[in-house]
This record gives structure tokens, sequence and C-alpha cells, in this order.
């Protein structure tokens, strides 16, 4: 690989006199400064972005780490953050899996957004330690260089979960996510407080996966110990929309039979008949919040933790008993 050595030598010009003129510097005359960079063009040099980020002490890259790809939240929620980075002069990059987590402390980004359950938080409280600026939005940590930026989770399960018993049911199925889920145990404390407040409901936790597949595993359940009509309360939209589609290749009725309420109002619920009802909030609204947030820490600033609120979405899918 061609460095700047190679370019001085053949200028026959110092090293810092290459560096100044790459970076268009004032400090090397016109005439010089074109001699370098035609023989940095013959040379196909190109820059190294490591190098250039410890000088610099800067990448203007900010890196979101995900679970995975999968899933209609996270469209919106890149677009928000996309916004916000490319407004400030920032880069955006997104991040999967174990060997991507070297890039924040190699220092290949100014700071990360987590929204990744499978990263330790004791690595990011280390990470942290080491002055790397982290805004999470799936866990609560406390650090001077650590933001949260999290959905009001509680207040989402508990609004789901009051307008089923508003609607008299008395026997509720729960489909929880992934174990280890920030969201879901979340959402299932709110659950539970409900719960502990009526004891005259029958309330049953299939356990689920935040896929589709979870929500056919639960509605095969249901439909096998099915004697009356009974209200779901899917963790999220993904299991609300397997589940729906399950139940309709049979002969129970949606918002009938089965009530269901999702949690994300992803786009296709929009489209469903009948209209599933769900829990609402802003995705773009939370990316572009953590986005701000993580520049902010960077720049120094003292911010506070933000929460992102919820309301309730109204559907057929849930009937009056």
């Amino acid at each position: 690989m061609v460095s700047i050595k190679d370019i001085a030598k053949k200028a026959g010009v110092s090293i810092s006199t290459v560096s100044y003129a790459l970076n268009g510097s004032s400090k090397v005359t016109g005439e010089t400064s074109s001699r370098i960079l035609e023989i940095a063009r013959e040379l196909n040099y190109v820059p190294n972005a490591a190098a250039r980020t410890l000088k610099k002490k800067e990448s203007k890259i900010l890196g979101m780490f995900l679970t995975d790809f999968k899933g209609d939240v996270y469209g919106d929620l890149l677009d928000g953050m996309k916004e916000v980075c490319n407004a400030r002069g920032y880069d955006l990059v997104v991040c999967s899996g174990k060997q991507a987590h070297r890039m924040l402390p190699e220092r290949m980004m100014d700071g990360a957004v987590i929204l990744d359950h499978t990263f330790p938080s004791e690595e990011l409280l280390e990470y942290a330690r080491r002055n790397h600026k982290i805004v999470v939005l799936d866990r609560e940590l406390e650090h001077p260089n650590i933001n949260q930026v999290l959905l009001d989770n509680k207040a989402g399960a508990t609004l789901a979960i009051e307008y089923l018993l508003e609607q008299g049911h008395k026997k509720i199925y729960v489909v929880t996510g992934p174990e280890g889920s920030f969201d879901s145990n979340q959402r299932m404390k709110a659950v539970q407080m409900v719960a502990d407040r009526h004891d005259d409901v029958e309330w049953i936790k299939i356990a689920g996966n935040f896929k589709k597949s979870g929500g056919e595993h639960a509605a095969e359940q249901i439909m096998e110990e099915y004697k009356e009509p009974v209200a779901v309360f899917c963790l999220n939209d993904e299991m609300a929309i397997g589940l729906y589609n399950r139940i309709t290749e049979t002969e129970f009725k949606i918002g009938e039979h089965i009530h269901l309420i999702g949690f994300d109002n992803i786009e296709l619920t929009r489209y469903m008949q009948p209209r599933l009802a769900t829990i609402d909030y802003s995705k773009r609204k939370w990316g572009a919040l953590a986005s701000e947030q993580l520049i902010k820490i960077i720049a120094g600033d003292h911010i506070e933790h933000e929460r992102i609120y919820v309301s309730l979405v109204k559907g057929e899918s849930v009937g009056k008993i």
C-alpha cells in the first residue's frame, strides 16, 4: 500500500509537506501542492482512514448497533437517525454481530447508539469508562458518557391491557418477546402490575420471540385451549401479525372469537381487516432524538435521559365481551 512517505520520496519533499498538501493547507504553495497531488494520483494513493481518525481524534461517523436487521421498526428509526446525522455533518454506519463491537473501542466511530440486547452491558460500561460516547435504546445504564433514550414500554403495555379489560375480557393471553429483551421485560412488568390488581381475570403467558413465528406458535396453543372468546396481547406487532394470519386460516375470527392487540403500530397494521389494535410511537423521532443526544454527548454538552411517549390505537381486532 502506498504511503505519504512514498509520495514524499518521489516528490523530493518532506512528509509534513505532503500531509499539508493532501489536506489542502495554505502552508504549501499552489505549484508544490499540485505536483504532490499529481504524484499521489499516479501512485494510486488512498488515505489511511484509521490513521487520519487517530490524528484528528474524530471520524465524523456514528454507529448504530442492532441485534439483527429484521423487522419493520428499523426503517423509520434509521431514517430519523440518518437525517440528523447528515444535517450535523456525520455519516451513519449500521452494525450487527460480535466482530463489529471492536469498531467502537478502535475509534472507527465517534460514538454509538445501541439497540442490541446481545451487546453486554458491562462491555458498554467499560467503553464508557474509556471515554467512548454511547446512547442506549434498550437498557438502563448510568454513566456520564451514556445517555438513555427509551420507549415508555410500561405505559404502552398498561394502555394495551387496560383497553382489553375495559372491553370486558376475563381471559387474557400475553405473548412475550425473546428472553433478555429489555422491551419485552419492561412490558411484562407493566402487565404483571395490572394483573396484580385484577385477580378475577385469568392470565396466561406464552413465550414468544418478536417474530411472526412466535405469533403462529401462540395461535396454535390458543386454538387448542379455546372454549370461549379470549383476548391476546402480543408484545410486538410482528407476532400479532403471525397470530392474525394463522387464525384467519381457520374458522375462528379475529375480533369475535380471538381479540388481538399488538405493540409498535408498524405500517402493515393499517391495512389489516379488521384493523389491528396496537400501541403507537414515532420511530423516526426515536431515531432522530438518539442521534441528537449522541452528538451532544460528543460535543461535551450536559443532557438528561429522554423517553419516547406512546399512545393507544384502537382497532376492530378488539371487541366488547
